[in-house]
């Protein structure tokens, strides 16, 4: 399985009205240093993937070129039931902490670096 594949897996598991940061789920994937890798496959991810709850270290929503795409994340996660708190999630609050870790799946990809997904 590719880190990007395992990366959509992780986040389609990811509960209505939680969040996860683009560095949680890295780290969940056995990739620690690959959260911007993360989030360039969050940026092309398929349309079944809940893109609107994976959100920076901060609780924030990351800037886009489009600023559509953070106003549509913005009122997703509200129609969810999560609360933005001066333009950031409470992570104490919607946080998602699996009880149990999801295992690292990632294997075909593993060496590569993050060039992979067009990052350095």
């Amino acid at each position: 399985m590719t880190f990007r594949v395992a990366i959509y897996r992780l986040v389609r598991g990811v509960p209505r009205g939680q969040v996860v940061t683009y560095g949680q789920v890295a780290v969940w994937l056995g990739r620690p240093r690959s959260a911007r890798a993360v989030g360039g496959a969050m940026g092309r991810c398929p349309d079944d993937v809940p893109w609107h709850r994976v959100v920076n270290a901060q609780g924030g929503i990351s800037r886009r070129r489009q600023v559509s795409g953070m106003l549509t994340q913005r009122m997703r996660l509200e129609q969810e039931g999560v609360r933005l708190r001066r333009g950031r999630v409470p992570l104490a609050q919607y946080r998602w902490e699996p009880t149990r870790r999801p295992r690292p799946a990632v294997t075909a990809a593993r060496g590569r670096g993050d060039r992979a997904c067009g990052w350095r």
